[in-house]
């Protein structure tokens, strides 16, 4: 990670930054309710705090951060490739006269998160909403997939999210406010077979956000959990799900339609957040059904068929 925020978010009396990943932030400042986006035609939208997105490259964190964005947030994006945040950034910037700064990294490494909080709190540059969206699944049978793979799965979907969790909660309870956006996925709500490692660890991200959510609503921060289910992404791709009937025979939202959603339910403080109604009926059924069937019902749904 090269890049170093500094105060005002960027080199000092510097404007822009290209792929370096230094990049000029303003001034922090609190969510206000009657501040809407397009309340007067033609004006830009005022800074409304400045917003950490992890897996910011593509997906559904590339999506949150256009959200955000699009509603005056300054913004410090992060994922492996520099060269995509730089290309995110600068349309950032263009259309919606927001200040973004961009770090490049890869946080399956175990020092990411360090460094992630020393170029932004640690340099005087405040979070005022941190999402934790990287993460990444993998497809198969347990006994066939690869260990290291399942290891840098725990790394990024659990470790990761947190030690950034841990990270940047301390200083906005300090502050006496803050938000936090933990994405986790209706996989969380019961065993999957053909992905155990991936549901185990969104589970977690559920598990410990509802935990957290309790403890720091005394301290003014609040904490989100959006759970979408099969979304159009190149998550997929990644997990090698092409096949599964998940998303080969059936109807997913766009990735813009759940950083919405998300988004939505980070600002009004919501706990947790399943995206589609069908999704939000299937999480709630789970509740009901024999413990000892869920497992069976889920992998007869993921089975690839020829």
């Amino acid at each position: 990670m090269s890049a170093r925020l500094d105060s005002n978010g960027g080199e000092p009396g510097g404007g822009r930054t290209g792929a370096s990943g230094t990049a000029r932030a303003g001034p922090s400042g609190r969510d206000r309710p009657g501040d809407r986006l397009g309340d007067r035609p033609g004006d830009r939208p005022r800074p409304r705090g400045r917003a950490l997105v992890t897996g910011a490259s593509t997906g559904i964190g590339e999506e949150i951060a256009r959200e955000l964005a699009r509603r005056g947030w300054s913004l410090v994006i992060t994922a492996r490739s520099e060269e995509r945040l730089a290309s995110l950034a600068a349309e950032l910037r263009s259309e919606h006269g927001v200040q973004v700064g961009v770090i490049a990294g890869d946080l399956t490494q175990a020092g990411m998160p360090a460094r992630l909080e020393e170029a932004t709190e640690g340099s005087g540059v405040p979070i005022d909403l941190l999402v934790n969206n990287a993460g990444f699944g993998q497809y198969g049978e347990f006994l066939e997939s690869d260990l290291d793979r399942e290891l840098a799965m725990i790394q990024l979907n659990v470790t990761a999210v947190t030690e950034l969790t841990k990270r940047f909660a301390r200083p906005m309870a300090e502050r006496g406010r803050g938000r936090i956006l933990n994405v986790a996925s209706t996989a969380a709500f019961q065993p999957g077979p053909l992905m155990s490692v991936y549901y185990a660890t969104k589970a977690y991200v559920v598990s410990f956000s509802e935990a957290l959510r309790q403890e720091l609503r005394a301290h003014g921060v609040t904490v989100t959990t959006l759970c979408p289910g099969p979304t159009s992404s190149e998550f997929q791709s990644r997990a090698r799900m092409e096949e599964s009937p998940l998303f080969n025979r059936m109807s997913v939202p766009s990735s813009a339609t759940v950083a919405r959603y998300g988004v939505d339910a980070t600002l009004a403080g919501r706990g947790i957040a399943v995206q589609g109604l069908m999704n939000r009926i299937l999480a709630t059924l789970t509740r009901f059904a024999p413990r000892s069937i869920l497992p069976g019902i889920v992998r007869r749904i993921q089975e690839k068929r020829g």
